[in-house]
């Protein structure tokens, strides 16, 4: 038999080959990524497991499951794929130190929420190394020395106290969740009217209280007192909306169930005056929470609070806002009654734990899955960061003689941290002068409103 031609079974091997079709290069990297990592993509699905069962006796379950995840998959992934990029982002995180000469001081509630003190301090003591404040953290000192020692902050809270950060204010017997508001009228040395009389006499230019807060609001008007002209204090709560960058601030959202025209009023007169200096919105747009844009359409309390909103010259009235414009972005500021705004704050926190659900249950399952949320994972910490109520930290009680700010009563070190930061930019605005001024103005709002 002849011999096979060489050069010829090269040629037909060549032919061969190049009739098969290429895997598309996309492809071919996910695949070679997935074998140098197959350890990293079962490290995710494990985390992510971790998450959703952490997840379930918590308060809120959408910053629970996903802060779980961030932290579980962050510092198991962190040395195996995402460590240079983790690097390259904490490389600009030793920015300019803060002066100490413009920290502002802020008396903090020790004991209130559910969780206080433990969870309290470990969110001052981070504040004060990220934000330009010292702090009058307000405790009785007894439940504060078990809470220091169970978690381990005696080293940073000594540190701390040595740098005039933190002072320590001891305090008489706290107010409980559910005592009534009226208590605080008979615990005088309670840790949240030790906290407000630091503010009323000029020893702290705020106070955060994450505690019951009908007794928050009791205690910011039989201590601090009602600005002149407002006849109801009103909690304003900052709600996300399209734009990452605008925020909208929605009041009342629990200080009151029933309300009068005049109140709602006044409520946009606080609002307009907080939108435009802390958040610098040069003309805010106020909205009225009804059930139709029309004029004509809504309840009693609608029907008489449009005319005195459109006929005030002193903000831009943008007319009423439906249910589905409020995150719009169309409305600065947007006011109701404090049920209509409570049910709204209350639904919008089980948003973004809806929507982590939908998202985990969309993703595909298996080996495509989880390198899919690999790659996705950046994407849905932002996602978190804007739904998640802690990262917006609490609520400005407005209408009282000072700046005063609520956090929700299941507030741990994030959200402690995230409302001192709102409380220090109130406080730095220099939002308390335009607000007596307003005071001076409108004295007979009440009156000629009726």
């Amino acid at each position: 038999m002849p011999p096979k031609d060489p050069e010829g079974a090269g040629r037909e091997g060549r032919r061969f080959a190049s009739n098969r079709p290429k895997p598309n290069r996309t492809i071919r990297r996910l695949v070679i990524w997935y074998r140098r990592n197959a350890a990293v993509t079962s490290l995710v699905g494990t985390a992510t497991a971790t998450a959703s069962g952490a997840a379930s006796g918590a308060v809120s379950v959408a910053g629970s499951m996903a802060g779980a995840a961030t932290n579980v998959a962050g510092s198991v992934l962190q040395p195996l794929v995402f460590d240079p990029l983790r690097r390259l982002q904490q490389g600009s995180h030793t920015g300019a130190a803060i002066d100490d000469r413009q920290r502002l001081w802020v008396a903090v509630d020790g004991m209130g929420g559910d969780h206080a003190p433990g969870p309290i301090l470990e969110g001052c003591l981070r504040a004060v190394a990220l934000l330009p404040l010292r702090i009058r953290f307000v405790a009785e000192p007894e439940p504060l020395r078990r809470a220091v020692a169970a978690m381990g902050l005696g080293q940073e809270l000594e540190e701390a106290v040595q740098r005039g950060l933190i002072q320590v204010v001891a305090s008489g017997p706290s107010v409980g969740m559910n005592e009534e508001a009226t208590v605080v009228r008979r615990k005088r040395d309670a840790s949240i009217n030790v906290a407000m009389d630091l503010v009323k006499k000029g020893e702290a230019t705020a106070v955060y209280s994450a505690g019951n807060s009908g007794a928050v609001m009791a205690a910011a008007i039989f201590r601090l007192g009602r600005l002149a002209g407002i006849d109801r204090p009103a909690i304003g709560a900052l709600f996300p909306t399209k734009d990452p960058s605008q925020q909208v601030l929605v009041l009342d959202v629990g200080a009151n169930m029933d309300c009068k025209p005049e109140w709602l009023h006044q409520f946009a007169l606080l609002g307009n005056i907080y939108s435009r200096d802390v958040l610098q919105v040069k003309r805010p747009r106020i909205g009225l929470v009804n059930i139709g844009e029309e004029e004509c359409k809504g309840n009693d309390l609608c029907l008489r609070t449009h005319p005195l909103l459109a006929g005030d010259e002193r903000f831009v009235f943008a007319g009423n806002c439906e249910g589905r414009d409020i995150l719009s972005g169309d409305f600065d500021v947007v006011v109701c009654d404090g049920f209509t705004g409570n049910v709204l704050l209350k639904f919008l926190e089980s948003v973004g734990s809806v929507l982590l659900d939908v998202l985990r249950a969309e993703l595909p399952r298996g080996r495509r899955g989880k390198v899919g949320s690999a790659f996705l994972r950046s994407n849905l910490v932002r996602i978190k960061k804007r739904l998640d109520h802690a990262e917006h930290g609490g609520a400005l009680l407005l209408g009282v003689d000072g700046v005063c700010v609520i956090g929700h009563g299941s507030s741990r070190a994030l959200s402690v941290v995230s409302a001192l930061r709102l409380a220090h930019s109130a406080a730095s605005h220099g939002v308390m002068d335009d607000l007596h001024a307003l005071g001076k103005g409108s004295a007979g709002v009440a009156s000629t409103c009726g």
